[in-house]
């Protein structure tokens, strides 16, 4: 019987998008319980029952798997401040409100990965190739509301976005770690938050 042979072109491609999710998935999870240091490739590839070799087909270090975790982290609740902005008025108050719900919604959903992913990347760099923290780019995603509210006229056209953005961002992360920390009532975080940075930037 004659043999065919299928031309190389022609064979199913590797399974590389399922092992990229499985990869993801454990870094995701040995991350958030062990933390960035204590997590090794070897232990990411492992808990996904993998290769150690594929873990590297897909990143070149764990550095790049932790950035690549990192930013999924910062899509993911993206999507819920832009589900719960989205939905209203569009008001300076309505926006930092349903922003500040859809984080505290975020963080019930997925406990522990905004605590992990926001590991300051210069603790973790040893190449001199410094990632922006994940806080400071949060912190201007903020003065870009900043900026669209002193366009909108609800906002007052005194300060410099940056550095109120930076502000805004500072004040939520302290806020939200002492009031769980206390075990404050989420809604008068939201309330005392909102009211207070409404009439900061107010006109």
């Amino acid at each position: 019987m004659d043999t065919v042979t299928i031309p190389k072109e022609a064979r199913p491609a590797r399974r590389k998008p399922e092992s990229l999710a499985k990869i993801k998935l454990a870094a995701r999870k040995l991350f958030v319980e062990r933390g960035y240091h204590a997590t090794r490739p070897q232990d990411i590839a492992r808990e996904a029952a993998l290769g150690h070799g594929t873990f590297y087909l897909h990143y070149e270090d764990k550095r790049a798997c932790f950035l690549a975790f990192v930013e999924d982290a910062r899509t993911e609740l993206q999507h819920y401040v832009d589900m719960r902005v989205g939905a209203g008025s569009g008001s300076l108050e309505h926006t930092i409100a349903a922003s500040l719900n859809a984080i505290y919604d975020y963080s019930e959903s997925h406990p522990g990965v905004l605590g992990a992913a926001m590991t300051d990347e210069a603790v973790i760099d040893a190449e001199g190739v410094q990632a922006v923290p994940l806080l400071v780019r949060w912190g201007r995603d903020w003065a870009e509301h900043v900026r669209r509210s002193v366009e909108a006229g609800t906002a007052a056209p005194i300060y410099d976005a940056d550095i109120i953005g930076q502000a805004i961002l500072g004040a939520i992360h302290q806020v939200g770690s002492e009031g769980y920390r206390s075990r404050r009532r989420r809604q008068d975080l939201v309330d005392n938050l909102t009211r207070f940075l409404v009439r900061a930037l107010k006109p």
